[in-house]
């Protein structure tokens, strides 16, 4: 964040923003929405975090933050509603920033209430290539939204195929931060579980849910294990699918190869010493893990599939896939376990390739670009 700190002068007008995000678990979505705000609050914007009570956020939001402790019971909470805008009366923002789909909700109730004149304008970051709710209450919020920023060019088509106009609709590429990658200490995934010494190790990130895939990448493994019989599979990340995974691996008899060790805390550690790094999602807004591992400098398997594209390029910085193609995952994977060149290659190419393209900084710019270009355009 020191560069980023480093350009505070560059920005004359010190936007005011309150940023609202009510989940309580921690993924990728919870970790921009912390970057966001660390990130204006480095160049002088002053920034308030609405989060969840009880949730990570909350937890990891720097102790010295104005953080608001609030989430809504159920959509439409009038009552958590009514706190947000007395909030919001006394701080008079200019920018509402909601970063999920219930910090949207909260934010067009509160705006509901008696505001300060002009009241702020809605921003609403949209991360998921999921189709928008089509009832009536998801209309009429989305409806107070002034620009969506979507995290891919891909979230923004799904977005007007719905129906929101193209000049509410911008892209801003999520980023990640380069130096906290780099200050992670490397951890021994062998070590940490025991695995055969020197045997390549392939790592997955990602709530284990349908869209996903991981049941077409255990699939896939099968295969690759056939063709390099000392390969592990290490999949990092809780949820629904954790029984019927399990049920899976042992099915394929696979239990010597294929590890669900659950959440893990030292994801980027453990993730450079791993030898390929796969996401085998059927849908996927962007997928900032990817942006991790190549700033770990990792070789990349994916699916062909959402904002993923957009990240890696195919033969370049990695291997890309259709989705739901466990065939075409497992060759992928063996290719590259088989080549080591070819993977040192695109591990490279996606190292150049994050740094050049995907910084927090470059992120954060590019949203006070957004925030800079409404509060004009109201003007």
């Amino acid at each position: 964040m020191g560069a980023l700190a480093s350009r505070l002068n560059t920005h004359v007008m010190a936007i005011r923003t309150i940023h609202i995000d009510t989940a309580r678990t921690w993924r990728g979505g919870q970790n921009q929405a912390l970057l966001t705000v660390k990130g204006l609050r480095a160049l002088g914007h002053p920034t308030m975090l609405v989060a969840h009570p009880d949730g990570e956020l909350r937890r990891r939001a720097p102790q010295d933050a104005d953080l608001l402790p609030l989430a809504p019971r159920f959509e439409v909470d009038f009552h958590a509603a009514w706190k947000l805008a007395r909030v919001i009366r006394a701080c008079n923002p200019q920018i509402l920033h909601a970063h999920d789909p219930h910090g949207v909700a909260l934010a067009a109730l509160a705006l509901g209430f008696r505001m300060p004149w002009p009241p702020p304008l809605l921003v609403a970051s949209r991360r998921v290539d999921f189709r928008l709710a089509s009832n009536r209450l998801s209309r009429a919020k989305y409806r107070q939204v002034d620009r969506f920023i979507c995290a891919s060019s891909a979230i923004g088509a799904i977005l007007e195929r719905d129906g929101i106009p193209a000049s509410r609709i911008v892209t801003v590429h999520e980023g990640v931060d380069l130096q906290h990658v780099a200050d992670a200490p490397p951890v021994s995934l062998h070590e940490t579980f025991w695995l055969p010494h020197g045997a390549p190790v392939v790592l997955n990130v990602a709530a284990l849910v349908p869209h996903k895939g991981q049941r077409y990448l255990v699939d896939a493994f099968a295969s690759v294990v056939r063709a390099v019989p000392d390969a592990r599979l290490v999949i990092l990340g809780q949820g629904e699918l954790h029984e019927s995974l399990v049920k899976q691996i042992h099915n394929l008899g696979l239990d010597r190869h294929v590890l669900l060790p659950g959440f893990r805390t030292d994801v980027l550690s453990l993730m450079k010493t791993a030898d390929i790094f796969v996401m085998s999602s059927t849908m996927e807004g962007l997928g900032t893990s990817l942006l991790d591992a190549m700033g770990c400098a990792r070789p990349i398997v994916a699916t062909d599939t959402g904002g993923i594209p957009e990240v890696v390029v195919d033969d370049e910085t990695g291997l890309l896939v259709p989705p739901r193609h466990a065939d075409a995952l497992a060759d992928a994977l063996i290719t590259l376990l088989k080549d080591e060149e070819r993977a040192r290659r695109y591990a490279t190419a996606g190292y150049e390739r994050v740094h050049r393209r995907f910084s927090v900084d470059h992120m954060v710019r590019e949203t006070i670009g957004v925030y800079e270009e409404l509060i004009a355009n109201r003007h």
